[in-house]
C-alpha cells in the first residue's frame, strides 16, 4: 500500500509539475506572441528648425544651448542698424509719392474746373498722372511694410515652447534668410512611437490605455493609443514601373512593424522626456484613459 501511495504521488506530482509547465508555455507564447507590447518604441517630439527671416551680422543672442523656452521668447537679433535705415528711406519714400499723388489729384481738379477751357487730352493727361502717381505711391507704402516687417524679423523668437537644441550662435556671427541656426525640440509635441508587430495591431484600438517604461528609469508612465499609421513603406518595390519582390519563405517570415501613436497622460515628476529614447510599451486592451472612463459615466 505504501508503494502504491508513492508511485501515485509521483505521478501526480508529475501531472502538477507538467500541467504548470503547459500554463507558463502558454502564458508565455500569449505574453511574447498575442499581447500588444513592444520593446521597440520611441520617444519622439516635433523638431522646429530656428531660421532667421533676414540676412546679416548677428548683434546679440540671449540663449544658451539646451536651454527651456516659450513661445516668442528672444533667441537672438541680427544686426537693426541696416534695417532702422531702410525703413527710414521707406517712410521717406511714402511722404515723396504722396506729396506727388496730392499734386496730380489738384492738377486733376484744376482741369475738370476749366471745363471747355481744357481740351480732352489734357485732361486724360491730368487723370493719367492721378492714376500713376496712386499707383507709386501704394507700391511705396507697400515697400515701407516690408522694410518695418524686415525691422521685426530681425529679432528671431521662438515659434513653440521648447528647449534649444544643438545652438553654437555667437554675436558677429553672419547668418543667412532661412539657413536653420538651431534646432528647437517642441516640449508639447512629446510623445512616444512603439512600432508594433503587425499581427499585434488587432488588439490594438484608438484610446486604448498605455503604460509606458522608459530605459534606464524607474518611473511608470501612463498613455493613450492617439492613433495608428495609414502605411509603412514598402521596401520591395523600386524605381522601376514593376514591383520587385524578394523572395521569401513562410517558415522565417519576420512580421512588418507598424507606428503606433502613445499620447502621455500622467509623467511621474523625476521622468525626463528626450526626444531619442528607448521605450517599452504594453498597449491594455479594451481599458480607456481615466478621462474616457469619467466621460463613459
Amino acid at each position: 500500500m505504501n508503494r502504491f501511495v508513492k508511485v501515485a504521488l509521483r505521478v501526480l506530482v508529475t501531472l502538477v509539475v507538467v500541467a504548470g509547465a503547459v500554463l507558463a508555455g502558454r502564458e508565455l507564447w500569449n505574453h511574447y506572441m498575442n499581447e500588444p507590447w513592444t520593446r521597440d518604441a520611441r520617444v519622439r517630439a516635433d523638431v522646429v528648425g530656428v531660421a532667421p527671416d533676414v540676412s546679416g551680422l548677428v548683434s546679440e543672442v540671449l540663449v544658451h544651448d539646451n536651454e527651456v523656452v516659450k513661445k516668442g521668447d528672444l533667441l537672438f537679433r541680427v544686426d537693426r542698424q541696416r534695417f532702422a535705415i531702410a525703413l527710414d528711406q521707406a517712410e521717406a519714400a511714402v511722404a515723396g509719392t504722396k506729396a506727388v499723388l496730392d499734386q496730380a489729384h489738384r492738377d486733376r481738379e484744376r482741369r475738370e474746373r476749366l471745363g471747355d477751357f481744357a481740351s480732352e487730352q489734357q485732361k486724360e493727361q491730368a487723370v493719367s498722372a492721378e492714376a500713376q502717381a496712386d499707383a507709386n505711391y501704394r507700391q511705396a507704402l507697400a515697400s515701407r511694410d516690408l522694410a518695418r516687417l524686415n525691422l521685426e524679423r530681425s529679432e528671431v523668437k521662438a515659434p513653440v515652447n521648447g528647449i534649444v537644441s544643438n545652438f553654437s550662435l555667437r554675436p558677429g556671427d553672419y547668418v543667412a534668410a532661412g539657413s536653420a541656426q538651431a534646432a528647437l525640440v517642441d516640449t508639447d509635441s512629446l510623445r512616444v512611437e512603439g512600432y508594433f508587430e503587425e499581427t499585434k495591431l488587432p488588439r490594438i484600438h484608438v484610446g486604448d490605455a498605455a503604460s509606458i517604461k522608459l530605459m534606464g528609469q524607474s518611473g511608470l508612465i501612463t498613455g493613450h493609443v492617439e492613433s495608428i499609421a495609414g502605411g509603412i513603406e514598402d521596401r520591395e518595390r523600386n524605381a522601376g514601373l514593376l514591383a520587385n519582390i524578394n523572395p521569401t519563405f513562410t517558415w522565417v517570415r519576420l512580421a512588418q512593424r507598424v507606428p503606433v501613436r502613445i499620447a502621455f497622460d500622467k509623467v511621474p515628476e523625476n521622468a525626463r522626456l528626450i526626444a531619442g529614447l528607448t521605450a517599452t510599451v504594453n498597449v491594455l486592451p479594451g481599458q480607456n484613459r481615466p478621462d474616457d472612463r469619467t466621460a463613459e459615466r
